[in-house]
């Protein structure tokens, strides 16, 4: 199998996503190593929970060095310098909470509400202090400036008091603490007469009467009562050194730590990204296509050929449960001279790819790695892929920004026939651009093709008086085909800045509505708008029959035999000298007890060099499932002697002899076999009971 995917330019790997990490068992705080409980102390006002979540599931020193140096790359104001102003000025600040905000309390200064707005803030503009004020339990403002992005107010304040007047300085909610409880004697006083409490204030304190009853400076409120804003300015506050933060690569590091170097781990960077599903005229089958951009990229230089590259690893899984249904890796190199250089700063690259899918619901997980910078991203998405319908319908449709011809004998990602839509994976458009559409009418019938139409409705949904486009395209403005690509392109200046919905329909005779379909996209207020540079590989149409191994080999793990038996059949008719297909197409007539057939088909196979240990492995193994033991160990014994040390083998070798009465030798394979694998408890029961017999 190994080698069927290197013939067709694919790598299968077998670490890749085979079992995705579950989640691990939590480590309580008190268990962790000094410096790892340092860190959760340094962060705990500005760690997300899911930060934390999977910090305590990390069950090595290593792992969770590697995942604090992520947490502070997250958060690096200035990524290209060694320097990390934010993880310093965080540990500045917990040292001076520590060394000045606990002094009236026993417990550390970082866990009272000064350190904790202190860490989040830092040191305020100004402070006023009420300390020893008649009337006014000793009282602490902190004046800030705030920042709008963090829905912050461009002045507010803080008030600390010691409640009953001791104890440690508590943070003062006006609304929840009403400002009776900065008053030593409000008991006479009711509660609620929040006029008279601002004015008993004003008169003892007259720069604190303000902040007791909003902490927005400069607003007041009716009737002096106290707005729950205040309570929200409070949670915006704790809640604000997170609102900058994705804390989805603390999530992807825990699903991928066993997948990615390590290297890598500190790495992540988004990316945008689209899918679609398209039939492919030329072949019938369905093709997933997908186009991954990375917002950040990273470039290196090539002294030897005076060329600038990246270079990434494209990993590819469908599982269904855990259950990894097809997988694959290829390699995308891309070199560029120096003149092109700031075009793919500014633009970015998309790897684009495609392959055939099989019927079914799957979870579609792609991993991109650049080795340049030691980067990588994830794609997780659930897709459905429906049975083929009989009556007419409508595949896609997909948006682009372009659309260019390419040779019909070559299948590249978003090419029907000779036409390729190119993609922005943001869906987004300038005014200066055109937008292409493009979709598959399948099951197309001549009468259909001579009578149908497609209508295209766009609207846009924003504005108060909303847009509205509609185009019509008849089906018999291209020759017939039972599987049709339409495709339309018009400009983006037809269409306001809005977001848009379009609603593609299939009309048959006299307009009746066979099928429809919609999608979306955004056209931008600006003339101009960057879109990434794709970049994909062509794969020749004259070898399609490994499309079909493809199929064949996602019906087989998904265990639908008779569809898996029919793609099999197909692609071994289209090409009987495929022999890395023809190896996996065995292993099935071996898996459905088709041995005599699967016994016919893997003699095409033998002399051939490069697979000597395929034949006698997989011939000995049908020869083995049919009870003939004496062909089987005498096959197994020649693929032995190519390879040694295959664990599959021995064991079924070990599994014969015990079948004829050589226990002395099944014990000899099995115990060669345990040697080379330990964590193999069936072989050890195994052994177990031959060597009982034996006594």
């Amino acid at each position: 199998m190994r080698r069927m995917a290197q013939s067709l330019g694919i790598v299968l790997i077998v670490l890749f996503l085979c079992n995705v990490l579950s989640a691990g068992k939590k480590i309580k705080p008190k268990d962790l190593p000094p410096k790892h409980q340092r860190f959760l102390k340094l962060t705990q006002y500005i760690i997300t929970e899911e930060e934390k979540d999977v910090f305590m599931q990390l069950n090595s020193e290593r792992e969770r060095d590697i995942f604090i140096e992520s947490f502070w790359k997250q958060r690096d104001p200035t990524p290209g310098t060694p320097e990390n102003e934010y993880r310093e000025k965080i540990i500045e600040r917990f040292n001076h909470a520590n060394k000045y905000l606990g002094r009236e309390t026993v417990r550390e200064g970082w866990k009272t509400d000064r350190g904790r707005i202190y860490i989040i803030l830092g040191p305020p503009q100004s402070k006023e202090r009420f300390i020893g004020k008649k009337g006014i339990y000793p009282t602490v403002v902190w004046y800030y400036y705030g920042e709008d992005r963090k829905k912050l107010p461009p002045q507010f304040a803080l008030v600390f008091y010691q409640r009953g007047g001791g104890g440690e300085f508590q943070l003062y909610d006006p609304a929840v603490d009403g400002p009776s409880s900065l008053l030593i004697k409000s008991k006479n006083m009711d509660p609620f007469n929040y006029r008279k409490l601002y004015k008993k204030i004003k008169e003892i304190a007259p720069t604190l009467a303000q902040p007791s009853i909003s902490l927005v400076q400069g607003e007041m409120p009716i009737n002096f009562t106290p707005s729950p804003r205040n309570s929200i300015l409070i949670k915006d506050i704790l809640e604000s050194p997170t609102e900058d933060v994705n804390p989805t690569y603390a999530t992807h590091f825990m699903d991928y730590k066993g997948m990615v170097s390590t290297e890598y781990m500190t790495n992540f960077v988004e990316s945008d990204n689209h899918t679609a599903l398209l039939r492919d005229p030329f072949t019938g089958l369905n093709f997933l296509h997908f186009s991954v951009a990375p917002k950040n990229l990273s470039i290196d230089y090539y002294e030897a050929k005076d060329q600038y590259y990246c270079n990434f690893v494209l990993d590819v899984s469908l599982r269904k449960g855990e259950k990894v249904i097809f997988q694959y890796s290829k390699k995308f190199p891309y070199y560029f001279p120096a003149q092109e250089i700031e075009r793919i700063r500014s633009n970015g690259l998309a790897i684009e790819d495609s392959f055939p899918v099989a019927q079914g619901n799957y979870k579609l997980i792609i991993l991109l790695r650049n080795s340049v910078g030691k980067e990588f991203t994830v794609i997780e998405k659930n897709i459905n892929i429906p049975e083929t319908s009989d009556s007419p319908h409508i595949v896609g449709p997909l948006v682009g920004y372009n659309l260019r011809n390419y040779k019909g004998e070559m299948h590249i990602p978003y090419k029907v026939l000779e036409r390729k839509l190119v993609v922005d994976p943001k869906n987004t458009f300038a005014s200066g651009d055109d937008i292409s559409l493009m979709l598959v009418l399948s099951e197309i019938d001549r009468e259909l093709w001579e009578e149908g139409k497609v209508n295209i409705r766009i609207k846009g949904t924003q504005q108060k008086s909303s847009e509205e486009k509609s185009y019509k395209v008849s089906l018999d403005d291209q020759p017939f085909r039972k599987i049709l690509a339409l495709t339309h392109t018009f400009p983006a200046k037809e269409l306001r800045p809005d977001y848009y919905e379009f609603r593609i329909t299939l009309q048959g005779e006299k307009g009746k509505i066979l099928d429809e379909s919609k999608g979306n996209f955004i056209v931008s207020p600006q003339e101009s708008i960057s879109h990434p540079i794709a970049h994909t590989k062509g794969f020749p149409l004259s070898h399609s029959y490994t499309f079909y191994y493809m199929l064949a080999r996602q019906y087989n793990k998904a265990n639908k035999n008779e569809k898996a038996s029919f793609y099999y059949q197909k692609a071994f008719q289209m090409n009987p000298d495929y022999k890395e297909g023809l190896i996996d197409y065995v292993n099935f007539l071996l898996k459905t007890e088709k041995y005599n057939k699967g016994l016919e088909l893997i003699e095409r196979i033998k002399g051939e060099e490069r697979f000597q240990f395929d034949y006698f492995f997989t011939k000995g193994r049908l020869y083995m499932k049919k009870g003939n033991y004496h062909q089987a160990i005498k096959h197994f014994q020649e693929g032995n002697k190519i390879y040694n040390s295959n664990i599959s083998l021995l064991n079924s070798l070990g599994y014969c002899y015990s079948q004829v009465g050589e226990k002395d030798k099944a014990l000899e394979i099995l115990k060669a076999s345990l040697s080379l694998n330990k964590e193999q408890p069936s072989v050890q029961k195994w052994i177990t009971k031959l060597e009982k017999k034996d006594r």
